[in-house]
C-alpha cells in the first residue's frame, strides 16, 4: 500500500533533524542540510518523429557539496516532480557520506515515459537534457549516472554531447556508461551486490544462516534481478518475486534465471511456470528471513508495516519504508539495513568509475567486487557500531555518521563559523 500524501523531501528533512538533534550540531547545520544548495528546472524541446516539437520538463537538484562534487542518478518517469529530484539528492549526499566517498549528493530527473518514445526520440531528450544542464555538471563539479529508466546506452548519449559541448572527451563527466567509453567493470550489479554484502553480515549479527534463508524480493528490475542471482548462489532460497505487472511464489524456491529469461520473453515475472500468485500486498507480509525492497518509495507504510513478517529487511530501493512504519519495524525487532547503506554499491562503484577515468587506467571485475566488498563491510560496521553504541535503529545510525562526516567537512571549510 503506497501512501501518496507523504512527500520524500519532507521525509529527509525530518531524518536529518533526528540526526542534527541526537548528535547536538549548531542550528545551522540543519539549515545548511535542510534544502539543496541548488536547483535547475529546464525545459527541453524535442523534435518527435512526427516531426512535432514536444516541451520535456527536466530537473537537476544540487544538495551538498561539502565532501566533493555531486553524484546521483538521472530517472526519467511520468511521476517525476521537484520535491522527489530534491529528496533523492538529499539521501545521495548521506549515502556518499556513510560510505566515504569523496562526494555530494545529486540528482537529476526528466518527466516522461521512455516506453512511449523511440529510440530516436529518447536520444534526442537525452542530449536535449545534459544541454540544458551542462553549465552545473562535470567531471568536478556534478557527475550524473543511470537511475529508473535510464540506461547506458543513455548516457554515452549524453557523455558524447557533454563532450561536443567542450570540444573534447569528457569521460569522468558521468558514470554507468557502457565499458567502451570508459564504463567500470561490474557496475551493472554494483547496487544488488553491495546490497547483498550488507544482507550477509547483517545475517551473521543476527545469527542467521543465509544458506536456505527465505528471500522475498518486490520488484524484479535490475537490482531486484541481480539480488535475486545472487541471494541464491550464496545459497538462500528465493521464494517471491513481483514486478509492476504482478508477482509470482514458490515456498519451495524460484530460479532467478529461469526467471529472468521468463521476464525477457514476456515482459514479465507474471504468469512464470510452477508458480502461484501473490498480491504486492501479500508479497512484503511473506513469512521469509529477508525482504528486497527494490521498486520505489513508501512501500512500506504505517497501514502494513506490522505484518511484515521478515527478519532482515535490505532496502535496495530508495525510500521503500516511512519514517512511521521504521519505528514500527523496529519495535518489531525487524532489523532495517536502510537504503543510504544498503543500496550504496551503485554509487561507490560509480566512484569507482571516476577515478578510473580520471587516471585513465581501469581494473578488472574481481578488483572492482573486492574494493566493492571491503567498503560495504567497513560502512556496515561503522553503522552497526553506531547502532550498538546508542540503542538506535540501523537508519537512525547511519544518519548520526552521514551527517557527522557531512558536518565536519562543513565546519573545516569555514561553513559555519
Amino acid at each position: 500500500m503506497q501512501e501518496k500524501s507523504l512527500n520524500p523531501f519532507e521525509i529527509v528533512q525530518r531524518q536529518v533533524k533526528e540526526a542534527c538533534t541526537m548528535l547536538k550540531l549548531e542550528p545551522a547545520v540543519y539549515e545548511i542540510l535542510k534544502q539543496p544548495l541548488r536547483f535547475l528546472e529546464v525545459a527541453i524541446p524535442v523534435i518527435m518523429d512526427d516531426g512535432a516539437v514536444r516541451v520535456f520538463k527536466g530537473f537537476r537538484s544540487q544538495h551538498n557539496d561539502a565532501l566533493g562534487p555531486g553524484k546521483g542518478g538521472i530517472r526519467y518517469h511520468p511521476d517525476a516532480y521537484a520535491d522527489e529530484c530534491k529528496a533523492l539528492s538529499m539521501w545521495m549526499t548521506f549515502k556518499c557520506a556513510v560510505l566515504g566517498l569523496p562526494y555530494g549528493g545529486a540528482k537529476g530527473a526528466v518527466v516522461c515515459n521512455p516506453k512511449e518514445l523511440s529510440r530516436g526520440e529518447v536520444e534526442r531528450l537525452s542530449r536535449g537534457f545534459i544541454e540544458r544542464v551542462a553549465a552545473i555538471v562535470g567531471p568536478d563539479r556534478d557527475i550524473p549516472a543511470p537511475d529508473v529508466y535510464t540506461n547506458p546506452q543513455i548516457m554515452a548519449w549524453m557523455v558524447d554531447e557533454f563532450s561536443r559541448l567542450r570540444g573534447t572527451n569528457q569521460f569522468g563527466v558521468i558514470t554507468g556508461k557502457p565499458l567502451i567509453i570508459g564504463g567500470s567493470a561490474g557496475r551493472g550489479e554494483a547496487t544488488a551486490r553491495g546490497c547483498t554484502f550488507t544482507i550477509r553480515e547483517a545475517a551473521k549479527r543476527l545469527g542467521i544462516n543465509i544458506k536456505g534463508a527465505r528471500v522475498v524480493i518486490q520488484g524484479f528490475g535490475n537490482a531486484g534481478s541481480i539480488a535475486a542471482k545472487l541471494m541464491h548462489e550464496l545459497g538462500a532460497k528465493v521464494i517471491a518475486v513481483n514486478d509492476s505487472q504482478g508477482g509470482i511464489m514458490n515456498p519451495a524456491g524460484l530460479d532467478p534465471k529461469s526467471v529472468l529469461e521468463f521476464k525477457g520473453k514476456t515482459g514479465t515475472v507474471k504468469g512464470f511456470p510452477g508458480a502461484t500468485p501473490v498480491s504486492s500486498e501479500d508479497l512484503l507480509q511473506l513469512e521469509c528471513e529477508v525482504l528486497i525492497p527494490a521498486a520505489l518509495e513508501n512501500q512500506i507504510t504505517s497501514a502494513n508495516a506490522a505484518k511484515i513478517r521478515a527478519r532482515i529487511i535490505g532496502e535496495a530501493a530508495n525510500g521503500p519504508t516511512t519514517p512511521e512504519a521504521d519505528a514500527i519495524l523496529f519495535k518489531n525487532k525487524v532489523f532495517v539495513i536502510p537504503d543510504i547503506l544498503a543500496n550504496a554499491g551503485g554509487v561507490t562503484v560509480s566512484y569507482f568509475e571516476w577515478v578510473q577515468n580520471l587516471m585513465n587506467f581501469y581494473w578488472t571485475e574481481d578488483e572492482v567486487n573486492s574494493r566493492l566488498e571491503r567498503m560495504m563491510v567497513s560502512a556496515f560496521d561503522a553503522v552497526y557500531k553506531m547502532h550498538d553504541d546508542h540503542g538506535v535503529r540501523m537508519r537512525t545510525a547511519a544518519y548520526l555518521v552521514a551527517v557527522a562526516r557531512v558536518a565536519d567537512a562543513m565546519r573545516v571549510r569555514g561553513w559555519l563559523d
